[in-house]
């Protein structure tokens, strides 16, 4: 039996970043249904270099399992942040059939991820601040790109915004401050920084936050998080006075609850006990109508993205299907 093994650049040109933007709608859709069944996420943590991570789904009539690597300080040594295998396989006898490269399946469905929730919650269409030029970074202003908005890099390392933009046709912010003042921002950074301090957000602003994707990492302080909860109280004593609310209403929404309140930034103010289910929406409910996304162009949206095995189904599928659509030459390996 033999089986296509797919190198970064093979699942690249078998799927478009607009084209996993749509495979990310589909996931998330079919997860909120019940449809698609995703286990927990599994981490087994290195400290201080980094964590491995298995993660697990099924659905659509096939099943993958990623087993993938976070290795923050890896590119300082020449090596890639993320790395590992994809393996996707039949759901109705068990075949495996394919095996695809992680790091590029895991860029494609972050950038999907992010500029999906920003398309789904923000209030219009200005320029898009992408913070962190690394390969996850890049996708995400791939993507944004690829969907026609424009779009302006910042990183810490000012070379590599100049580098990355000349290569993907980008604007380069002039100063961190610009970047994260913009109506759209996604950060995709290691999540050892917080870049939103308490206040920081402003009306109409959509943040979809990538980098902290597991326990520790941060983006965000609690307190900004904790706007929501804060100023629900104040716009329903606000509806029953007949005054107009403080300040503008913060939305708090998540890719999966259980993965992001356990690895996300909202984890921290989950396990202290100041944010509850209750205060929190599943991009997929939005997408399936079931929950409401933003009400007002003065709302603040946040998206704490953790990343979804079922995200990564869902391209794995359309990697392997277009791949064969295409009639693409894919070395294969013997089982």
């Amino acid at each position: 039996m033999s089986i296509p093994v797919f190198a970064a650049r093979h699942v690249y040109a078998a799927v478009d970043p607009g084209d996993a933007v749509e495979a990310a709608r589909d996931a998330f859709v079919a997860h909120a249904r019940g449809e698609w069944l995703m286990p927990s996420k599994v981490y087994v943590a290195v400290p201080p270099h980094g964590d491995f991570r298995a993660m697990p789904a099924r659905g659509g009539g096939y099943a993958v399992l990623k087993w993938v690597t976070s290795f923050p300080g890896n590119p300082e040594r020449g090596l890639p942040t993320v790395s590992g295998i994809v393996l996707l396989s039949d759901a109705t006898d068990g075949r495996l059939l394919a095996q695809l490269d992680a790091g590029a399946l895991t860029a494609l469905r972050t950038g999907a991820a992010a500029v999906l929730a920003a398309e789904t919650l923000a209030a219009g269409n200005g320029p898009a601040a992408v913070i962190g030029c690394g390969v996850n970074g890049r996708a995400v202003a791939r993507t944004f790109l690829a969907r026609g908005q424009e779009v302006l890099l910042w990183d810490a390392d000012t070379a590599r915004v100049a580098q990355v933009a000349g290569e993907l046709g980008a604007g380069a912010a002039g100063s961190p401050e610009e970047a994260l003042a913009a109506d759209v921002v996604a950060t995709v950074t290691p999540g050892r920084e917080i870049l939103f301090p308490p206040g920081s957000l402003r009306p109409g602003q959509h943040v979809s936050l990538v980098g902290a994707d597991g326990p520790g990492k941060a983006e965000i302080a609690v307190e900004e998080l904790l706007r929501a909860r804060v100023v629900v109280d104040e716009w329903e004593k606000s509806a029953t006075s007949g005054l107009l609310p403080p300040e503008p209403r913060v939305r708090l929404f998540c890719d999966e609850w259980d993965q992001a309140s356990h690895a996300g930034d909202l984890a921290r103010a989950v396990e202290a006990g100041l944010l509850g289910r209750e205060d929190v929406t599943q991009l997929g409910d939005v997408l399936t109508g079931e929950a409401e996304g933003r009400q007002s162009e003065s709302d603040i949206t946040i998206f704490d993205s953790t990343g979804l095995a079922v995200q990564d189904l869902a391209v794995a599928i359309a990697v392997y299907q277009k791949a064969e659509e295409l009639g693409m030459d894919v070395p294969t390996i013997d089982l």
